[in-house]
This record gives structure tokens, C-alpha cells and sequence, in this order.
């Protein structure tokens, strides 16, 4: 992509309007709108998580400094207060919902060969958990988890290549883990890593019968009993390879096939972990290692909440919130888009502290990430560059 104007002009290049007009039209957003449309919506929002403004005013006086520039940004209207925030609270946050599944699924396509596995599987890798959000229980009252105070949960499907949300959920905190699982459609093959939170055996079944492989930790007060066991060498870790089936009434109705319950020791957390999975062939330390693995959704969950303005939240009402994540998850793809698409060399994180002081610059958007532009050599960026003050 060559040099067309102001950065934000060029990042939004990677937007195809085709796609979010398709999006807009599915819900209506842009009903009996005369002005302030979904795109202005979704740039001012977008333009509030690159440059880390911490409110909506702020985000308002920032642009609207540079009014003279607001055609050139993409905006065909004027940017007021109220205006934005009507919009969080009344469009359908759907909208950008599926927004963000376009831009993740074309992301996703340019990471496809990038896996850095330590290890060889034949299928897809997928890493699953959930992130609480906390929020004030007096501001938002329709999200109440216990008495003293709300939070939302953030239930994420993880593709291991390039640890990008193949599906992100929005819900009240109190719904439980697996009720997420129910959600998935599971391919033929793939690996898909749990925590023990998801421990569900009707909905592990589940998985089974649609022939994918599931990796989770186990209870501790699980009944069943040992078939055989496989030989194991002790030195990478492992201490078990066994082949059981459960012998409770409840867990054996749920889950009335065999299972492989592996148990393997953790030098460096000096833990014991107990894994079962319905993988019956691979090798028992390539299990452990998958789900050693999942602690790189922790990564994306870090990244997403402190660099990109997901905790103090521009709006009050359930759609408003939806709307600042989701937005917040089209913003992380694009990055990941434009990084894959200019090589960049550079980590997400660094790139987004570069363009959050850079947007109304007039310059080619690649010059910025440059050896010779940054001049990083003795310079820790990490500490000049704050993006988000927990």
C-alpha cells in the first residue's frame, strides 16, 4: 500500500466497506439516520482505541481539534458528545460483531503458516477460556455477579497460529464457562485445550462424537478406573500414560467411552498436572505440551484489555459495552492485517504505541516502522510510550 494521505486514512484502508456495509444493512443501523452514520461511529470509536483516549469527551476534543481534517480522516459528518453516545447505546452492537469475525477470518487466513508449535499436530489448534471484566455496580446495574459489585465475561476461542479470537462472546460474568461450548462448531481433527473450568463430560462427549480431540485438566476427586497403562520416561516430566473409563453412575451416563488420563510434572511451577483426552495416539508429552501452550491466550486477553480501551468503558448500557469490544477486537485484527501485509517486524504491541502518536501524520504508514525512522537501539519504548494506566 503506497502513501495516501494521513496514517488513521491509511489504516482504514484495510477496512472493506463492502463488508461492513453488508453489516449495517443485516441490522438496519443506518435507519432513518440523516447523519453520523455506522462508519462514523465505527471511526470515531476506532480512532479513540489507536490514539488511547480515556473518554468519550476525550475522545471528542481530540478530533475535534483537527476539524479542518475530519474529510480527509473519512468522516462526512460533524462529531458532537451526545451524537457518539446515542449511537453506542442504540445501534445494534451486532454490527460490529460480525465485523469483527470478517476482519479475524481474513487475519487469520494470513497467519495460516506462522505457527511456532514446540511440537507436531496433524489438525488445528484452538486455546479456550474466559476473561472477567469488573465493573461498577452502581453504572451498570444490568450486569450485577454478586452483591457488591458487575462484571462482564469474555468467553474466547483462540486459533493457536498467530493467537487470534476465531470467536469472541460477550456475557453477564455469571454464566458459567461451558454454557460457551455449546456455541462451537468443531472441526474433524482439531485439538481443542481447556481449563478445568470446562469440565463438562456431556459437552466433552460432545466433542468426541464430532471427532475432534479435546486436552482438559482433571478433577481431583474423579472416579474411574485404570485399564492399562503405557511406559513413560520420567525425565521429560511425565509420570503417567493411562487408558481408564469412569465408574460413577453420572460420569460414566455422560461420557460412556474410554478415555487417556496422562499425568505430568512441571519443573518450573513445580506442579502435577492431570490431563484427560480422547486422543488416543499421540504422544503423551505432545498432549502436555498443547495444553503448556494455552497460556498463550492469557497473552491476548493482557493485550486486548491494556492496550486497547476495554476497561474503562465509553457507555453504560449492555450494548454500549458490546459495541466498545467488539470494536476494540476490529481494531486488534486490522493491526494484525497491516502487519502481516507491510512485514512488518515488529510485535502488535510496539506497533500500536508507534501509531498512537502518529495518526495525523502525513507520511507512508511503512516509513514509521522503520530501522532508520525509530532509532530504537537504545531506547526501551515500553516505558515512553504508555498506552493504557491501569
Amino acid at each position: 500500500m503506497g502513501y495516501e494521505g494521513f496514517i488513521f486514512t491509511q489504516i482504514t484502508k484495510y477496512i472493506s466497506y463492502y463488508d461492513f456495509d453488508r453489516c449495517v444493512d443485516r441490522y438496519n443501523g443506518n435507519w432513518r439516520i440523516r447523519q453520523f452514520s455506522c462508519r462514523d461511529q465505527f471511526l470515531a470509536m476506532m480512532f479513540g482505541q489507536l490514539c488511547n483516549r480515556k473518554s468519550l469527551r476525550d475522545l471528542i476534543i481530540s478530533l475535534n481539534a483537527h476539524t479542518e481534517k475530519h474529510y480527509k480522516l473519512g468522516f462526512r459528518a460533524n462529531i458532537q458528545l451526545s451524537t457518539l453516545a446515542r449511537a453506542n447505546e442504540n445501534r445494534d452492537y451486532r454490527i460490529y460483531e460480525d465485523l469483527s469475525k470478517i476482519i479475524i477470518s481474513k487475519a487469520r487466513q494470513l497467519y495460516l503458516n506462522d505457527a511456532d508449535f514446540p511440537f507436531t499436530i496433524n489438525g488445528n489448534l484452538y486455546l479456550i477460556d474466559s476473561s472477567t471484566i469488573d465493573l461498577c455496580l452502581t453504572m451498570f446495574k444490568w450486569a450485577t455477579f454478586r452483591t457488591t459489585k458487575s462484571a462482564i465475561k469474555m468467553h474466547t476461542q483462540i486459533d493457536g497460529r498467530g493467537i487470534l479470537p476465531a470467536l469472541t462472546v460477550i456475557t453477564n460474568a455469571s454464566v458459567h464457562d461451558t454454557v460457551f461450548l455449546d456455541s462451537l462448531i468443531y472441526e474433524i481433527g482439531a485439538y481443542y485445550v481447556l481449563d478445568r473450568g470446562y469440565l463438562d463430560y456431556l459437552r466433552l462427549h460432545r466433542i468426541h462424537e464430532e471427532k475432534a480431540f479435546f486436552i482438559v485438566r482433571a478433577k481431583s476427586n474423579m472416579a474411574f478406573k485404570r485399564l492399562y497403562s503405557r511406559p513413560v520416561d520420567k525425565s521429560t516430566g511425565l509420570r503417567a500414560d493411562q487408558v481408564i473409563r469412569f465408574t460413577s453412575h453420572y460420569s460414566r451416563k455422560r461420557y460412556s467411552d474410554m478415555l487417556r488420563r496422562i499425568k505430568y510434572y512441571d519443573k518450573e511451577t513445580d506442579v502435577h498436572y492431570i490431563f484427560l483426552t480422547n486422543d488416543m495416539n499421540t504422544d503423551a508429552l505432545v498432549i502436555a505440551q498443547m495444553y503448556k501452550y494455552r497460556w498463550r491466550i492469557e497473552l491476548f486477553f493482557k493485550w486486548i484489555k491494556q492496550h486497547l480501551k476495554i476497561i474503562s468503558f465509553w457507555g453504560r448500557s449492555a450494548n454500549a459495552v458490546k459495541v466498545q469490544i467488539y470494536i476494540a477486537i476490529c481494531t486488534y485484527g486490522i493491526i494484525l492485517i497491516m502487519r502481516k501485509d507491510l512485514k512488518i517486524e515488529m510485535d502488535a504491541y510496539q506497533m500500536l504505541q508507534i501509531l498512537s502518536i502518529s495518526l495525523f501524520e502525513q507520511t507512508p504508514i511503512q516509513s514509521l516502522f522503520s530501522k532508520d525512522h525509530l532509532q530504537l537501539s537504545d531506547v526501551d519504548i515500553s516505558e515512553q510510550l504508555t498506552l493504557l494506566h491501569p
